[in-house]
């Protein structure tokens, strides 16, 4: 009985905090405690400016709750979004420590940390820098957020450090390569279904808007993006995204100028503690 109050509990905290569960960005938030996530990404452009064709990236990515504090994840990424046919890509390794949290009914206010470093197979091409399969390298950020009832509102800055082995050689590159950057993300999510909570079975509806974007150095270029999303949560656990990203404006070379994300991610309440 007190095992099946737990998980209740765990479920009806995951639903209040749905609204937050942004698709292109991370809120402080983090996996349930003990927990584990298994996620199926797909990111696509209709077409790519190299090999103007049809270009998608797939992306598996597990995660686990350490504790309330502490999550990390693992991924991977097959993609022909740099090559003339798909391969494997890239992996990388995320870690994300909530340092604030103030609780209180219907809302809270959190702040988190992270920390995340890829490598990839995939060639140098374009000024923008990303951590999804593009470049190798670290990146190290904050978040904070905030939810009132139904409502959640979360902000992002973080520091990219590209490790490209060009580098550090002594090749005059033209245009200059880009190896840093400055990104932000400002995220909404709004739970619009159900109306009123009766079961954890219920099928939330979430709407989001996110606006991202970057700034590099060696080479000043930016791009600010907005990208609209929705996403439905079923039994509480498992849930589907569809995003679609375009620009608002940028001065960088870049590999599309839209693009669209589907996944999928199931998670498995109590999987890492201890029976």
């Amino acid at each position: 009985m007190l095992r099946f109050l737990f998980s209740f509990l765990l479920l009806f905290a995951l639903r209040l905090s749905g609204q937050e569960l942004y698709v292109f960005s991370e809120p402080a938030s983090n996996v349930p405690a003990h927990s584990m996530s298994i996620k199926l990404k797909e990111h696509f452009v209709t077409s790519d400016r190299i090999y103007e064709r049809f270009a998608g990236r797939f992306m598996p990515q597990i995660m686990f709750g350490v504790s309330k504090k502490l999550m990390i994840r693992a991924g991977a990424s097959i993609a022909n979004m740099h090559t003339d046919n798909t391969r494997f890509e890239s992996f990388s390794f995320y870690t994300k420590y909530r340092f604030l949290s103030k609780d209180e009914l219907h809302k809270h206010f959190r702040m988190a940390v992270y920390a995340e470093a890829s490598r990839t197979n995939a060639p140098f091409h374009y000024d923008e820098i990303s951590m999804m399969g593009d470049k190798s390298g670290v990146e190290l950020g904050i978040i904070t957020t905030q939810l009132w009832n139904k409502f959640a509102l979360s902000g992002t800055v973080s520091h990219t450090q590209v490790l490209d082995k060009s580098r550090n050689d002594k090749v005059l590159y033209i245009p200059e390569r880009n190896y840093q950057s400055v990104n932000f993300s400002l995220s909404g999510g709004y739970l619009l279904l159900p109306r009123e909570y009766t079961d954890y079975k219920q099928t939330n509806l979430n709407l989001y808007l996110e606006i991202l974007g970057q700034q590099t150095f060696e080479n000043p270029s930016y791009y600010v993006d907005m990208a609209p999303a929705i996403q439905l949560i079923f039994n509480s656990n498992t849930k589907l995204n569809m995003g679609y990203r375009f620009q608002l404006g940028s001065d960088m070379q870049r590999m599309a100028a839209n693009s669209w994300l589907l996944s999928i991610e199931r998670t498995f309440l109590n999987a890492l503690k201890k029976r």
